[in-house]
């Protein structure tokens, strides 16, 4: 049998259906639920050609100007943990949004969720970690809000940030223009944001304090942009649902393949121990500050180099490449030679760790 038909056969398994009346944390997991909830909830009164782009940012025109706008909402817990704390990741995780899109940020907003009886020593220590990330990026944030909420209506803070940057028209990395030949490339080890997280937020205690991978992505984009150009077919930052479901995201997008090998991915040995431990697949773990890159195969070494000048690349590798079987089907080839289907989980790893 070919290897399509064989990998095909992999996902053909009728999955549950269920019907929920609520919403439920599943929904929020990056995976199929929230593509549901997406899907059937919010597209179909939100639509708009600009919406149904469905990218990190939105890209828009304004009087001469190609802008791409990217917002999220941050409601981590804990608010601190090893590496950073909710503020700086808030503008970390915006300034990637944006840059994915192959855009410069410019300009940053900032809303704020108040729970009453939150410290005001670590409310401090937030807005320092936001505006030390900001200053360094280069970003100014221009504009925001804040309300406060009752005592037990929030989980201390909650944050929304909006980023605004310019568009270059010599540089657009897009979903849809993966195609078969890119080579997979991942800028730094997996896996670190999510156990980070979680071995704070229940207590686990390891051999090695695990840190989170939070950082601004954007010399990262400029290097690529600056290195090999239009080679750069595809640009994510792999967050929530990890390495697995942006490039379900993608191969789904773009009508392509993907094969990873589980020999080349960067997962720090601490990250796969806790994961082992935890029974989590790491592929599907949380990151913050990490890039995957579809790029052209011919200039993959000039990708992997170029990442590599930076602190925060220098553990950039080719993990893959894009194939024309299987179009919309991610698949692992194992050390033992197997090959596996990494689809989207259907709702959350367990216990929910961000």
């Amino acid at each position: 049998m070919s290897e399509s038909g064989s990998l095909a056969q992999g996902v053909n398994c009728p999955v549950p259906h269920s019907t929920y009346d609520r919403v439920q944390l599943g929904h929020g997991s990056g995976g199929k639920m929230s593509a549901a909830l997406v899907r059937e909830r919010f597209l179909p009164l939100f639509a708009n050609d600009t919406l149904a782009q469905l990218g990190d940012a939105a890209v828009v025109d304004v009087a001469a100007n190609r802008l791409a706008v990217s917002t999220d909402t941050f409601v981590v817990q804990p608010l601190e943990f090893p590496g950073g704390n909710i503020g700086s990741l808030a503008v970390h995780g915006t300034l990637n949004d944006v840059a994915m899109m192959g855009a410069r940020p410019r300009y940053l907003s900032a809303g704020f969720v108040l729970e009453e009886g939150l410290p005001i020593d670590l409310l401090d220590r937030i807005v320092e970690a936001m505006a030390s990330a900001a200053n360094e990026a280069g970003v100014p944030i221009i504009a925001g809000d804040t309300k406060v909420v009752e005592r037990g209506k929030a989980d201390g803070v909650f944050i929304n940030t909006t980023g605004i940057g310019e568009m270059d028209p010599g540089f657009a990395p897009a979903p849809e223009r993966a195609r078969a030949g890119d080579a997979v490339i991942v800028s730094g080890p997996i896996g670190r944001h999510g156990i980070a997280i979680m071995a704070v937020r229940e207590g686990l205690e390891f051999e090695v304090e695990i840190e989170s991978d939070s950082a601004n992505l954007c010399p990262l984009v400029e290097s690529l942009r600056e290195r090999v150009g239009g080679a750069v077919h595809v640009l994510r930052d792999p967050t929530r649902g990890g390495m697995a479901s942006a490039l379900n995201e993608i191969a789904a997008a773009a009508g392509v393949g993907v094969v990873l090998e589980e020999e080349r991915l960067p997962i720090p040995g601490p990250v796969l121990a806790a994961c082992e431990l935890l029974g989590f697949d790491p592929l599907y773990v949380a990151n913050e500050g990490i890039l995957v890159a579809f790029v052209e195969a011919a200039r993959a070494e000039d990708a992997v180099a170029a990442l590599q000048m930076h602190p925060v690349g220098e553990g950039a590798a080719v993990v893959g490449r894009v194939v024309d079987d299987h179009p919309g089907i991610v698949a692992l080839k194992t050390r033992i030679g197997g090959k596996r289907v990494v689809d989207m989980l259907p709702g959350d790893q367990l216990p929910r760790i961000c």
